[in-house]
């Protein structure tokens, strides 16, 4: 067995073909992040991107994505913004998780969304979240059917909201599952970077990475990780919208945004049942609505996963110093976390915060 690292444009069509059966045969759900796809498209914004490859004789039977700091600190790949993280192996094989570290010449490797199902890393893990799902695989009916039970009153405010968005609204209301107007997705990116600082947290578009990364993969199409934006419109006016990646089963939510003028009416929700509806019509059987406690994840949800957060460290001085910046740092927001009045003071203050800010 040998482990050959290498930059992810490097990979031959070989190695990509093997990721992906080998990623098929592990019975985990067909997760965009977890593409060969993506990795490489992250590369291209994140040039300190690197694929640890494991060959077995002439067979690539492993892969390990993961981005180098320039003083050998590792981060999952598109750590901060990749909702689902870790290795693809064979069944069977699986390498001490120092001795991955060492292969990819890392001292720590630091994850905040690993998938279950990944035993070389789950030990490290000092948090674990629940990442609410949506199963759409009996079809639309089905799931609203189950809301009906499940969530009475949501499903009927939100769907009287839609009629009422309709008798209202000045021009035909209509739904884009999968829109390619890139005027639409920068909309979208404006509204989320509005929402991000009126509720005084760090305006993730203010990346310029992440912007870039955003609108490359809104015009990729592959089978196992494509863009997808969704919106609703009021004629031509798009009033609330979404990006996701999708692979042939799987529509992972990401960044959702809607216009405040028509909060009243709440967009956002009515966007997500048009998105469940259309992506049981397009196949889709599963939508991943990422980690995170929502009041509207709760009431969409019909199960949930499981993700984990934490660090791999090889012991030596690099750890260390890693460690002694990141430790801290995590254990307040830990404690905060686990005090909900706490945590919604918390809350509060940053929208204050943000609020005094919008007025200087």
């Amino acid at each position: 067995m040998r482990v050959r690292v290498v930059r992810p444009e490097e990979l031959g069509a070989r190695e990509i073909e093997a990721w992906r059966e080998l990623r098929a045969k592990s019975g985990a759900p067909a997760n965009p992040f977890m593409e060969p796809e993506f990795t490489q498209t992250v590369a291209a914004v994140r040039p300190r991107s690197r694929v640890a490859v494991w060959w077995e004789g002439d067979e690539p039977v492993g892969f390990f994505p993961y981005e180098k700091g320039p003083l050998g600190q590792g981060r999952a790949i598109g750590f901060g913004v990749s909702d689902s993280q870790g290795a693809v192996l064979r069944p069977g094989l699986r390498p001490g998780s120092r001795a991955v570290l060492r292969a990819c010449g890392v001292a720590v490797w630091e994850f905040d969304n690993l998938e279950a199902g990944q035993p070389v890393f789950e030990g490290a893990a000092t948090e674990s979240f629940a990442s609410p799902v949506i199963d759409v695989g009996e079809g639309y009916a089905a799931y609203e059917a189950l809301l009906r039970v499940q969530s009475p009153k949501f499903l009927r405010t939100t769907l009287a909201k839609e009629r009422k968005l309709g008798r209202q609204a000045d021009g035909a209301v209509r739904f884009v599952f999968d829109e390619r107007d890139p005027a639409a997705l920068r909309t979208l990116m404006e509204w989320k970077s509005a929402q991000y600082r009126r509720t005084g947290r760090g305006d993730r578009f203010a990346k310029e990475w992440i912007t870039t990364l955003v609108r490359r993969l809104h015009a990729q199409r592959t089978s196992g990780c494509s863009g997808v934006l969704s919106v609703l419109y009021v004629g031509e006016r798009p009033i609330a919208a979404h990006f996701g990646l999708r692979s042939g089963t799987v529509l992972s939510c990401w960044f959702p945004a809607y216009d405040p003028e028509f909060a009243k009416y709440s967009p956002g929700l009515v966007l997500h049942l048009r998105m469940a509806e259309a992506a049981a019509a397009a196949g889709i059987g599963t939508l991943d609505l990422g980690r995170g406690d929502a009041e509207y994840k709760d009431a969409l949800k019909t199960g949930e996963l499981t993700v984990y957060e934490g660090a791999v460290f090889v012991p030596d001085a690099r750890a260390a110093l890693h460690w002694l910046g990141r430790e801290p740092a995590r254990r307040a927001h830990r404690f905060v976390r686990d005090r909900p009045a706490l945590a919604a003071r918390a809350r509060a203050t940053l929208n204050g915060l943000a609020r005094l800010r919008g007025h200087r």
